[in-house]
């Protein structure tokens, strides 16, 4: 149920509603805190671009190895042990990378804190899933839009204390001893299985039948978050890029592109449950793909800095929107069993940031990186099609009263 008159508010319920905003805090600080240390720890670990992307590219590898993990751990005993194993997990390995170390130990620690990223990612999903279906209203924005707001603070705290070794190390060290302390007093407080909403993991001894979840709903709402992260990993990796070389923005303003797309998408993820009651789905997710289509249109059409800037910032509303309600509707789609397609849908996230930075590159080689940007636009606008797909509340409501408990 994601919209509705909401069940009894426990103070427990309100309690795991802090925890899981905090560990979406979580994830979003420790992201941030990564992928903006790594020019210091390029330099500290002495590896060249190459050896970069190929750890960047690993660690997208292997969350998605970590969602499946998640999927063992809440099939076997809930989302709440899921969720509070990926935290301790990033929380071990952030001191790992932030500290010197040989370089066999640094990439195991790579490794570790991407099972651990994916893990945290589709637990999360399923954590706020269970609560919004509690609450009876939709809450998932306000999670996501915790996790872009920690992201922030992330990449300001490095910006703070500069880019050198020692600081980024300061940083990491930080980000894991916040994953680690909400991983650990969170796994008392995260929602309960069956007292808070979610359905409740078989017991040990009851035999675990394999289920036939909805594939169709899973590849459709799978596409939503793939083309969401397609315009997300392509503005976070190449706006710069763009607005610099290809606009000949000066350096003071190449980085708000990105900047701009951030805070739209912050704005977008803070109204998302706000909008959904009164918009419902299908029309809050149609009017942001639309928005965020003319956004990338301005992108490639824009004959200056500013107006790049003002495309990159429209282009975010469709990634705040879409996420958070994607995620929603799948867990909707078979309440029941809501951990299960919540951990398949989570793959696509990392599908469209790798297919967001490597794609548009290669096609830049032809084009250029302006017209490059027409790639996101397609991959959006397709979403058009799936709209359809999405429930209002009414149906989400039949479809969980059928769900057998």
């Amino acid at each position: 149920m994601t919209s509705g008159a909401p069940l009894i508010l426990t103070a427990g319920m309100r309690r795991a509603r802090g925890a899981v905003t905090a560990a979406y805090a979580a994830q979003g600080l420790g992201y941030a805190v990564i992928v903006t240390s790594l020019p210091a720890l390029k330099e500290r670990q002495s590896v060249d671009d190459t050896v970069v992307t190929i750890l960047v590219l690993g660690v997208a590898i292997l969350a998605a190895g970590g969602s499946v993990l998640a999927n063992l751990v809440a099939v076997r005993a809930g989302s709440r042990p899921a969720l509070a194993l990926g935290l301790i997990l990033q929380g071990l390995a952030l001191p790992l990378i932030a500290i010197p170390t040989p370089f066999p130990l640094f990439v195991v620690a790579f490794a570790l804190f991407g099972v651990g990223l994916g893990c945290v990612d589709a637990a999360a999903a399923m954590q706020g899933v269970a609560l919004q279906r509690a609450y009876g209203r939709p809450l998932l924005g306000g999670f996501f839009a915790a996790l872009t707001a920690a992201a922030i603070a992330g990449a300001l705290l490095v910006s703070l204390v500069a880019a050198s070794a020692l600081a980024a190390g300061v940083a990491l060290a930080t980000a894991g001893v916040v994953a680690l302390v909400i991983g650990a007093v969170g796994s008392r407080l995260f929602a309960v299985e069956g007292a808070d909403g979610a359905d409740a993991a078989p017991a040990a001894s009851e035999p675990r039948a394999r289920v036939p979840l909805p594939r169709a709903g899973i590849w459709a709402f799978g596409f939503v978050i793939l083309a969401a992260f397609v315009v997300d990993s392509a503005v976070s990796t190449w706006s710069t890029v763009y607005l610099y070389d290809g606009l000949a923005a000066l350096p003071w303003l190449a980085p708000l592109g990105y900047a701009a797309y951030q805070a739209a998408v912050l704005v977008a993820r803070l109204v998302t449950d706000r909008l959904l009651p009164p918009l419902g789905p299908r029309r809050l997710v149609a009017i942001a793909v639309v928005v965020s289509v003319v956004g990338c249109v301005v992108v490639v059409l824009a004959p200056a800095p500013g107006m790049a800037v003002v495309g990159f910032a429209l282009a975010g509303v469709a990634t705040g929107v879409l996420v958070p309600v994607a995620f929603g509707a799948a867990g909707d789609l078979d309440p029941a069993h809501s951990d299960q397609v919540i951990a398949r849908v989570n793959l696509f996230n990392y599908a469209g940031a790798i297919l967001g930075a490597v794609a548009v590159g290669v096609v830049a080689e032809g084009t250029g990186l302006g017209l490059a940007f027409l790639l996101p636009a397609v991959v959006l606008a397709a979403v058009l099609f799936v709209v359809p797909r999405f429930r209002t509340a009414s149906e989400a409501r039949a479809v969980d009263a059928a769900s057998p408990r």
